[in-house]
């Protein structure tokens, strides 16, 4: 499995669904691709490597998820050496994992929201190994916090600032705790380190995670 290039550069689609976590997240996932050479489209059908970020709090958005995933097969069918990668709180469920796994063969790379950080080899060993590759966290992923990871953001006055991650309430309607661990909280001088860089480079609107 090679990603193929038009020119020299290889283009990215990210498609985020659900929340201001996972917009966050994406930019993370776009900021490590853009270090890994890739620029970005607006348009699938144009890209070498497709990604959708997925978001399991509403089951209509799951529905939306697979739906729009089983589109992507004609892309596939057309062009055999793009890759095509799911992640997000979605995948961080064992039955949807293994529904991607035994329906949609044509999906190269699957990982969860504690594998964000892990990224860049995961997509490595998918392209060097030829290989469908699947990784999901654990209990150690569960208590880890990587600072420092790359951000694409789109725009130039809003940004996104995480300030903790999970949460401990479990409570009875929502999956979130399941999906996206138990709570942890970045350093304080982690966070105003990135409010003051947010500032500098002149954002405006600086919204709390």
């Amino acid at each position: 499995m090679k990603v193929r290039k038009r020119g020299k550069v290889p283009l990215a689609f990210v498609h985020t669904y659900g929340c201001q976590q996972n917009v966050a997240d994406s930019e993370k996932i776009k900021g490590m691709l853009g270090e890994m050479g890739f620029s970005f489209t607006d348009t699938p059908e144009d890209a070498d490597f497709i990604l959708f970020n997925t978001c399991a709090v509403r089951e209509h958005a799951e529905d939306r998820v697979f739906g729009n995933v089983g589109a992507l097969k004609n892309i596939k069918r057309r062009h055999s050496s793009v890759i095509i990668a799911l992640c997000g709180c979605m995948m961080e469920q064992e039955h949807v994992a293994k529904r991607i796994h035994d329906s949609y063969p044509f999906v190269n790379l699957l990982f969860g929201t504690h594998q964000i950080c892990n990224f860049p080899k995961l997509l490595f060993t998918c392209i060097t190994d030829s290989r469908r590759i699947f990784a999901r966290g654990g209990e150690e992923q569960d208590r880890l916090i990587t600072e420092g990871l790359p951000v694409h953001r789109d725009g130039k006055i809003k940004a996104w600032l995480t300030v903790m991650y999970g949460c401990d309430n479990f409570c009875s309607y929502c999956i979130v705790p399941y999906v996206r661990g138990r709570e942890r909280s970045r350093a304080p001088e982690a966070v105003l380190a990135e409010f003051q860089e947010l500032v500098r480079q002149g954002y405006k609107d600086i919204t709390l995670l």
